[in-house]
């Protein structure tokens, strides 16, 4: 018989040493694994890892919906419970996947929110440089929409991977893998302003963060909170009325470039998605563009 908390600790493992996932997403898996155990402490029976059947999966599902727990989490839930399984199948725990059989829910895509081009120049152009931290917040800003970046990406920013005069970023995403990403002038002019300004005239850094870009005002590096902030306070000041996140910026950098008529796999490449169905979701075509290029492309019509 196979003891959930043993298995939980070797799957942590693996999460982290094999997949390379972050804290955060670590964490995420085993809540969903918390979920499914909760679930099945509840049955009369005692049922370890090497028990759990496709009905109990289905059942943990059924419960799942009549909680009322959008689809989207659920999918986000089982994501996480077949991942422990597939797991245990990999550790040769286990002979036969019980989840293999279940079907995620149906989810419709919901298209993120986007910011125009004047709507991203009001909320830059609303920092004041003049106040503390103003030319820091202008080069945050100018670099999550001039190249994509998630924040925790931006958060993690080092300056050995600045490398300005060939117009590139070195980028540390998802599983620890590293891209190359263009940066525009524009956000090169922001963040040698902020060095000039700011950054060179700090007191004190903290210890081990010397080669973080962008600091707080005691030296240390700023917190994926610490950018939402600064964020919602901009888009409120420039009077925006949408919903705006430092992943906003990075919704509409791709939006934008795909508009623009960029090529969709370079696109991924550049935000750093494994799979081009993640990226297609920015590409936003409507029915008369499809047909546009059907008339223009196929040798039919």
């Amino acid at each position: 018989m196979l003891d959930w908390d043993e298995c939980k600790k070797k799957f942590k493992i693996f999460l982290k040493l094999e997949k390379s996932l972050s804290p955060n997403s670590i964490a995420a898996y085993l809540n969903d694994l918390k979920k499914l155990r909760t679930f099945l402490d509840n049955k009369e029976e005692e049922i370890t890892p090497d028990m759990v059947t496709f009905q109990h999966i289905q059942d943990f599902v059924q419960y799942l919906n009549e909680q009322k727990v959008s689809s989207r989490t659920q999918s986000r839930t089982l994501s996480g419970v077949k991942s422990f399984f597939k797991f245990l199948i990999i550790d040769e725990s286990l002979e036969k996947d019980p989840t293999s059989l279940i079907e995620y829910p149906k989810i419709g895509r919901k298209l993120p929110e986007v910011l125009t081009v004047d709507e991203i120049s009001r909320i830059i152009d609303s920092v004041n440089v003049e106040k503390a931290e103003g030319q820091r917040n202008r080069a945050i800003i100018e670099t999550l929409y001039s190249c994509g970046l998630r924040v925790s990406e931006l958060v993690n920013l080092k300056l050995t991977n600045l490398f300005f005069e060939d117009k590139y970023i070195k980028v540390q995403g998802k599983g620890n893998k590293e891209r190359l990403v263009p940066i525009s002038g524009k956000a090169i002019n922001e963040i040698t302003l902020y060095f000039q300004k700011e950054r060179n005239f700090l007191k004190k850094i903290v210890p081990g963060n010397e080669n973080i870009l962008f600091l707080n005002r005691r030296g240390g590096k700023l917190s994926r909170v610490m950018i939402f902030t600064i964020i919602k306070r901009l888009a409120q000041k420039a009077n925006i009325k949408k919903q705006v996140s430092p992943h906003t910026f990075r919704h509409s950098f791709a939006t934008h470039l795909i508009e623009g008529g960029a090529d969709l796999r370079a696109v991924q490449e550049m935000l750093g998605h494994e799979s081009i169905l993640t990226t297609e979701i920015y590409t936003h075509l409507d029915q008369e563009y499809l047909k546009s290029v059907i008339n223009r492309f196929h040798p039919r019509s």
